[in-house]
């Protein structure tokens, strides 16, 4: 069980890490503010090589799908909770339907494993 779900938790680690990020980059000004911009640096890395670990497992459109939504989801929901965005009950509603489309995706039925296709080579 914890086999199959580790890819999952890597890649949910790694949207929290991209919303960690994308929060830093708007503090960076302009990689300008050494603090931010290393914070950036370091979660965005990790970031990337979560998501690409977890895409050897996760079908790649589905996992950058639950990647960019709930870190996205997470990045908003943090502008507005420290009110560097205005509150919205239409955008809480909209994130919403964001993470539940994500973990639609986490609860659809496990695909039998398929070979690779192979590139075409001319």
């Amino acid at each position: 069980m914890l086999r199959r779900s580790l890819p999952w938790l890597v890649l949910l680690a790694s949207a929290v890490l991209e919303a960690v990020w994308a929060t830093a980059l708007g503090l960076s000004d302009g990689f300008s503010r050494p603090v931010p911009t290393l914070v950036f640096a370091v979660t965005a890395t990790l970031s990337m090589l979560g998501l690409g670990w977890a895409i050897r497992t996760i079908p790649l459109g589905s996992a950058y799908a639950v990647w960019v939504g709930i870190g996205a989801a997470l990045t908003v929901g943090w502008a507005m909770a420290t009110g560097v965005e205005p509150f919205s009950v239409l955008k809480v509603v909209f994130i919403a339907g964001i993470v539940g489309c994500a973990a639609g995706l986490k609860a659809l039925p496990a695909e039998r494993d398929q070979p690779a296709a192979e590139p075409a080579h001319r």
